[in-house]
């Protein structure tokens, strides 16, 4: 019984749907008064002009169902997409008839907020019997997660404009697009701030020089710079950039309380951003989230992470885990800092919604 529900909405979503356009509501109105003479005059020529313009109305609207039939769509874009981005996509439109062609051919994105939106419509003037074209376009997702259902529509006023149709097509494939990861206002600001906290987390001793500084217990003599030390009266040594890879480990957490929903969005989007710049930067991710964990580049590429938080939703009643390494730079994006503070990310940079507020929010930090 589903199944024939199923079937019975797609051939509905398919059906063709007609529009009266501005030539065809004046060529009815002529058809109607011609019509309405040739009753009151008994003329035997009018009613011949009413007959010949009702033929021509009917061989309109049957040559452009001609041109809407057995046409194929398919639609590619790249592997990798993120969201609100404008990426080049391939429209490729077959014509399944073997030898009538189809005329003027307009492909559109349907209006609806789970489909992609193309950013201006592809015509095509002729489609030849059995010919396959293609059209690079310009398509948008409108946010993350993963699309099933693609729509367009075919339409055609062929061949004299007097009734625009339009046939919907839906694509079943499955695609996953990724979080935004283009700069919000204030992500490239805390990025520059992250940026200088890892530096200064890294320092140690390597072969690039960092900075001179007091000497500390147990600290190898050599590296002790005799001509600092005499300067200042006690012992200074030069420090040096630490040669091992840079490890930034990213918490996200997934309980969430109900009101926060956009936050998490927000703040679901600067993880990203952090995750894509860093990672481009040459620093290695540690990305975790309840129960989740990823080592980028040991595990795999960024687009790993990338498709987990196009699919991850807030998930209630997880407790904060604590941190694997102490020696790496922490970022959490939390509304509950005191949990995790609790759990051992005090050195963490806790970015809560007092830290990160998501743009036109007013939320209330959870206990």
């Amino acid at each position: 019984m589903r199944a024939k529900w199923h079937q019975l909405r797609g051939l509905i979503a398919r059906r063709v749907r007609y529009k009266i356009t501005r030539g065809g509501a004046l060529f009815s109105l002529a058809i109607l008064i011609v019509g309405m003479g040739a009753v009151v005059s008994a003329n035997n020529l009018l009613f011949l002009i009413v007959a010949a313009m009702l033929s021509t109305l009917l061989v309109s609207g049957f040559v452009s169902r001609l041109c809407l039939a057995a046409l194929e769509l398919d639609f590619q874009v790249p592997e990798h997409v993120s969201a609100r981005r404008a990426v080049p996509g391939k429209l490729f439109v077959r014509n399944q008839k073997w030898l009538m062609p189809s005329f003027s051919i307009r492909v559109e994105g349907i209006r609806d907020p789970a489909s992609p939106t193309l950013q201006s419509d592809v015509y095509f003037p002729l489609i030849a019997g059995g010919a396959l074209l293609e059209e690079t376009v310009e398509v948008r997702f409108p946010a993350r997660g993963a699309y099933r259902q693609n729509s367009f529509a075919f339409s055609t006023s062929f061949p004299f404009g007097f009734l625009e149709k339009s046939a919907r097509v839906t694509l079943r494939r499955d695609m996953i697009v990724y979080p935004s990861i283009d700069p919000q206002p204030g992500f490239e600001d805390l990025l520059l701030g992250i940026a200088g906290e890892i530096e200064t987390h890294y320092r140690g001793l390597g072969r690039d020089f960092y900075r001179i500084r007091p000497y500390e217990a147990l600290e190898s003599a050599r590296h002790v710079d005799w001509k600092a030390s005499a300067h200042v009266g006690s012992l200074q040594v030069r420090e040096f950039a630490r040669e091992q890879e840079q490890t930034v480990e990213l918490f996200l957490d997934r309980d969430i309380p109900g009101h926060l929903d956009a936050w998490f969005e927000y703040a679901l989007e600067c993880c990203a951003f952090l995750a894509w710049r860093l990672s481009s930067q040459g620093a290695s991710i540690h990305f975790r989230s309840n129960g989740f964990d990823f080592r980028q580049p040991e595990d795999g590429d960024i687009y790993a992470i990338l498709k987990y938080l196009a699919l991850v939703y807030p998930q209630g009643g997880s407790e904060p885990e604590g941190p694997l390494d102490d020696t790496t730079y922490k970022i959490v994006f939390t509304p509950s800092p005191r949990k995790f503070e609790e759990a051992g990310w005090m050195g963490a940079r806790i970015l809560a919604p007092d830290v990160l507020p998501a743009p036109g929010a007013r939320d209330s930090i959870a206990p």
